[in-house]
């Protein structure tokens, strides 16, 4: 190792190729390494996730997330808050900016550029920011599951929405994630059970969020559900005539930026599983009532399933085109 310490320092946001380009050079030249992200309240994307992500990274960093309050141009500020913050200073800096010299300088650092050029790797928070899409190759998992747009097929009961989710997430050539409310469903029935309680609501959002947010690591761009915890609520109105609080918190927590509701204009199917074809009418009401009084962009889906992935790819490609 020629350096027993080093820092590098920046906000990170997000992380992309070319940081993890820079502390992967420091972790080879250094013993110690302490990555400092520098946060504000009007950041997108909250320090301590980005933190995590470096972490997850670079798991023998030490991984720091400090009050961005100061002015970035002046170095020596910046020099004496890196020195309190590690109690003492470090032998080295790693950066890919101009500001290096003066900043290591105040320390008596040797400040060790990196890539100023942006030669090997040419991207920057700011364009990923504008356009994540065109810089996704840049991206690892955990920015890529912050960056993909969530799309959720969803509707009363046997009406496409499975066979329309798998559809478009091939279409998409990405990941789609399947209704965990079925699977748990079909084991409850193996069991004999036949009665509903609230906690079964909670935790069928709950799993079905989790395995979305793993999912969107995977997805190319776009991230296809096939319905969400928005449609675990409905359910939860469906067989036990009330709404839960616990599962309406999960929805406004969760993520979504396209709803497709399936249209019930087409014949019911019994699969052995399904009980709700009285009520079928009733709950596509629903869905549409629920939708109308909530932000997140909606589009209803009728016809032919050839029509359905039709209309279902126009709206998702007007939902990730490029800004003008």
């Amino acid at each position: 190792m020629t350096f027993r310490t080093a820092v590098v320092v920046g906000k990170f946001l997000p992380p992309h190729a070319g940081h993890h380009f820079l502390i992967d050079r420091a972790l080879t030249d250094a013993e110690r390494v302490t990555v400092i992200v520098c946060e504000k309240p009007t950041d997108p994307i909250p320090g301590a996730v980005r933190g995590g992500w470096l972490l997850e990274a670079h798991p023998t960093a030490t991984v720091m997330v400090i009050d961005d309050r100061y002015d970035a141009t002046d170095s020596r500020v910046w020099a004496v808050n890196t020195v309190r913050w590690l109690g003492g200073p470090p032998d080295a800096v790693f950066t890919s900016e101009g500001y290096g010299d003066a900043y290591a300088g105040f320390m008596g650092s040797v400040h060790v550029k990196v890539d100023q050029a942006r030669a090997a790797v040419p991207c920057s928070g700011t364009a990923i920011r504008d356009d994540p899409d065109t810089n996704w190759e840049y991206l690892r998992p955990p920015a890529r599951g912050w960056f993909a747009k969530r799309v959720c097929v969803l509707g009363a009961e046997s009406t496409g929405t499975t066979t329309l989710a798998e559809a478009l997430a091939a279409e998409l050539k990405t990941v789609w994630v399947p209704e965990y409310g079925r699977e748990y469903c079909e084991i409850k029935l193996t069991r004999g059970e036949t009665e509903w309680g609230s906690d079964e609501f909670v935790h069928i959002a709950e799993e079905q969020t989790r395995r979305e947010d793993a999912a969107a690591r995977q997805a190319n761009r776009v991230l296809v559900c096939d319905t969400n915890a928005f449609a675990t609520a409905l359910w939860h109105r469906r067989y036990l005539g009330t709404d839960e609080p616990r599962v309406r918190a999960i929805v406004a927590a969760g993520r979504c930026d396209l709803y497709l509701l399936t249209g019930d204009e087409i014949p019911f199917v019994q699969d052995g599983l399904r009980d709700g074809e009285a009520i079928r009418h009733v709950m596509h009401g629903w869905f549409a009532e629920e939708l109308a009084q909530q932000p997140v962009p909606w589009k209803l889906l009728r016809g032919p399933h050839e029509e359905r992935l039709r209309d279902a790819l126009a709206a998702v490609e007007s939902l990730t085109a490029a800004p003008a």
